[in-house]
């Protein structure tokens, strides 16, 4: 007789997950949670008690070819942190803290030790944000993936004040560009990166330029959380007019997408020193500044506009949490460049 295991897909194997991620899930728990895993639907009671006019921010994401890197190195457990972090900045940008997360795992062989390790970065970074992980999916498809690699997605939803949504609109010329620093590539760019890296590196070499850490432990840096930090500067009252979170398409890109018409980031790429691997990525492959801007983060994660006269607040506050932000452009009258 045919079973569904002689298919490729293994039942047992996705309840041996079940069971072993339960108290990883449990952990991320918050007052709002109103269900185990398991259920059909995840219940959420959210406290909007805070609130006068709640807006749900919500956003979903993937951590693309990077996790051609967590394959070849055979390390599962930053990944799921990384989608995490990248969802949150994304909502996080708007001015919304994370009320829950879900997430969707698809492999083409279902490997108990790999699905909890990255499960358990999930669980990580959804504690670090004060997130609830509420719920998700585990799908087994031999004939989709190889063996070996697996796809991950994660939805989040957040909250924020009506009249406290940062969305660039109130962004005016003579307004201040403040970066701060990366963790590395974070999630984007990868296929550029892998590419040209790999031509010329193994994943294990140290390159001397990455002062003696291995070139795969550098690409799987952790996607910084700006989180606090932004939470910091508003709930300081700090004038933050717009936030930008540098993912796909570089500085340009992704300021561009927080500026109404007629405005445009002049940016001083002389203002900080661009990290080693950026460095080693464009040596590398030939790259030209152009294509780098527009494809890395370039060693900025986040980036904050203020008018000229909250830099003192800015930068007196920062300091007090440990971040060290660079001024790093203004904003100018896109008719007048």
């Amino acid at each position: 007789m045919t079973s569904y295991r002689d298919a490729g897909v293994n039942i047992d194997a996705g309840e041996e997950v079940v069971d072993r991620i339960k108290p990883l899930v449990r952990k991320t728990f918050t007052p709002g949670v109103l269900t185990d895993i398991g259920a059909f639907g995840a219940f959420y009671q959210p406290d909007f008690s805070e609130y006068q006019h709640p807006i749900l921010v919500s956003s979903v994401d993937g951590v693309g070819t990077k996790l051609k890197v967590a394959f070849q190195a055979g390390v599962h457990d930053t990944v799921g942190q990384d989608l995490v972090n990248h969802c949150v900045n994304d909502i996080a940008v708007c001015g919304a803290r994370p009320l829950y997360f879900m997430d969707y795992f698809a492999t083409g062989h279902l490997d108990p030790d790999v699905a909890v390790q990255i499960i358990a970065g999930f669980s990580i970074a959804c504690v670090e944000n004060g997130c609830a992980l509420i719920g998700g999916e585990t799908a087994e498809m031999p004939d989709l993936y190889s063996t070996g690699e697996y796809d991950l997605a994660g939805t989040i939803v957040g909250v924020v004040e009506k009249d406290l949504i940062v969305d660039g609109a109130r962004i005016e010329a003579g307004d201040l560009l403040f970066g701060f620093r990366s963790t590395g590539l974070h999630t984007n760019g990868y296929s550029l990166a892998r590419k040209v890296l790999f031509d010329r590196y193994g994943i294990d070499e140290k390159p001397p330029e990455l002062d003696g850490r291995s070139l795969g432990e550098v690409l799987l840096d952790v996607h910084r959380s700006y989180l606090t930090v932004i939470q910091a500067l508003l709930a300081a009252g700090v004038d933050v007019r717009g936030m930008a979170h540098v993912t796909g398409g570089g500085i340009p890109g992704n300021t561009a997408r927080i500026l109404r018409n007629g405005l445009e980031a002049a940016v001083d790429y002389e203002a900080w020193d661009l990290p080693p691997i950026f460095e080693l990525i464009q040596a590398a492959g030939n790259i030209s500044s152009l294509e780098m801007r527009r494809t890395f983060n370039l060693g900025i994660g986040l980036i904050i506009v203020v008018p000229a006269d909250d830099t003192t607040r800015v930068m007196d506050l920062c300091s007090k949490i440990d971040e060290k932000p660079i001024e790093i452009g203004h904003i100018v009258n896109s008719d007048l460049r």
